[in-house]
């Protein structure tokens, strides 16, 4: 009821506003600085130096704070770069000006152009000289100090939460410092650049369950990408050789403080190179996007510090699970027998689970959890590796590995699978797991099959979960905090 008095108060000093011939939407405002510019110039300055200079700015933002009464009184105003105080006075704005500064209300817009000086307290502060109401806010602002508490409507009414969470706008602000930093990165190393399409008539590049779609005018039916692979390495058949991505995919599953919907990747592919390859790669970029974006390559995430130093831990996958558990996978030769152990350690067995499966099953379940410092786990089996090269040794085994950190997989890479022959078996195979009830396995692609057979070079591909990696230098616990319009439940 208080909003809704709020609001009708409000609504009166907009009609004031019109019967002053002032627009409560204002229009365009030119301003000298943001906020954190006039600090950032002159802060340095003492109170005698700003008095014998007179430093005129022009600075345009939403009034959060008000205080002081009659013929005086202070104003915070925040821009994007952060708050700055201002000082009005009706000698200085006449009557006329300093009445309109008496009927604003918090979260009003409005423009100043003034001098600086400090206050009794050294506070750098604009001296008013002329007053612009630019657009007039009808409904009143979360609590100043303590913003929105309820963290499901700060995701629903984000706007409010910028407004009101110094945090928020400081993710906001860093997140796309991060993807111009990886973006830098790859073009500096050589890479192309490119765009791949969102819709995909084929489903593949990864294991998840998509959106689909229908074209009309097509009378086709696409899913929205679950991966951009597929078509990246039909550019390295077509000689780019080095070429990445950085683009929204979408999986039709769960959602929890690691998972939405809608996400945002970087894939990147180089020819002529391998797994190591790409761990090497990786070491690299988390270290320079941590260096470049924190000024440091350790961050602490809650509790843990993490460090990007080179070089990261690596350990096979069944050697991570031996290390847990004392069994050895690499000695285990029949599915029964897998099966066996799995019953024997509470882990549940799907009806199309394989050894391969079960193998996943207990690292996820005994080692996922451990992984804390940056950590290379490598030798994924094949049957949950439709993509990558066979390992020569133990064909069991794949050249692909994922980088844990802080209980979360953060990239998934390998040496790419271009045997054609190869390829066909394993699409094959997981077209007989679909059959079994997995709704993840992928589709069979003919038009890559037929890009392999014009031969796609050696290479190492790698995928990068950006917003995981956001959240990580943030310090964001829950990925719904570092997109600005997350998915939510619907209120009703």
């Amino acid at each position: 009821m208080e909003d809704l008095e709020q609001t009708r108060i409000r609504k009166e000093k907009l009609k004031y506003l019109k019967e002053k011939g002032i627009d409560p939407f204002g229009s365009k405002y030119v301003r000298t600085h943001q906020s954190q510019d006039i600090k950032n110039a002159y802060d340095e300055l003492t109170k005698e130096d700003l008095e014998s200079q007179k430093i005129e700015v022009s600075v345009a933002g939403r009034i959060m704070l008000k205080r002081g009464q009659g013929k005086a009184g202070f104003m915070h105003l925040k821009d994007r770069s952060g708050t700055i105080q201002i000082y009005v006075r009706l000698d200085d704005l006449g009557e006329n000006q300093y009445d309109v500064v008496s009927n604003s209300d918090l979260g009003d817009i409005v423009g100043v152009k003034g001098f600086l000086f400090r206050t009794r307290t050294n506070e750098l502060t604009i001296h008013v000289t002329n007053y612009t109401h630019l657009t007039k806010a009808l409904r009143p602002l979360p609590d100043k100090f303590h913003g929105l508490q309820d963290k499901e409507i700060a995701r629903r009414k984000r706007y409010l939460d910028l407004l009101t969470n110094d945090d928020a706008l400081r993710v906001a602000i860093l997140r796309p410092k991060i993807i111009r930093s990886i973006q830098s990165f790859f073009d500096n190393k050589g890479f192309i650049e490119v765009e791949t399409p969102v819709l995909q008539k084929t489903l593949g590049g990864a294991s998840a369950r998509p959106f689909r779609t229908h074209h009309n005018a097509l009378d086709m039916d696409f899913n929205l990408r679950i991966a951009t692979e597929l078509p990246l390495k039909k550019l390295l058949v077509g000689g780019l050789e080095a070429v990445y991505e950085i683009g929204r995919l979408f999986r039709n599953e769960g959602m929890d403080a690691k998972h939405n919907p809608e996400f945002t990747t970087i894939e990147a592919y180089l020819a002529y190179s391998d797994m190591e390859g790409m761990m090497d790669l990786v070491e690299d970029v988390f270290h320079q996007v941590a260096s470049d974006v924190l000024g440091t390559p350790e961050v602490l995430y809650q509790e843990e510090t993490i460090s990007f130093k080179k070089p990261f831990k690596r350990i096979h996958m069944v050697d991570a699970i031996h290390e847990k558990t004392g069994i050895n996978f690499f000695d285990i030769t029949s599915l029964d027998e897998a099966k066996s152990l799995a019953k024997k350690h509470h882990i549940h067995v799907e009806k199309h689970f394989e050894y391969g499966h079960i193998v996943e099953a207990f690292f996820e379940h005994f080692v996922e959890e451990t992984l804390i410092q940056p950590t290379f786990v490598y030798g994924h089996p094949i049957e949950i590796s439709p993509l990558a090269k066979k390992n020569v040794d133990d064909p069991r085994f794949t050249e692909r590995f994922e980088l844990f950190i802080v209980k979360s997989e953060f990239a998934n890479a390998f040496s790419e699978l271009n045997d054609p022959i190869d390829q066909k078996e394993r699409f094959d195979a997981q077209q007989a797991q679909k059959a079994l009830g997995n709704d993840e396995a992928n589709d069979v692609d003919h038009d890559f099959l037929e890009a392999l057979e014009y031969g796609m070079p050696p290479a190492g591909g790698l995928g990068i979960g950006i917003d995981r990696l956001i959240m990580l230098l943030t310090n964001t616990p829950n990925i719904r905090d570092v997109i600005l319009f997350p998915h939510l439940k619907s209120k009703e």
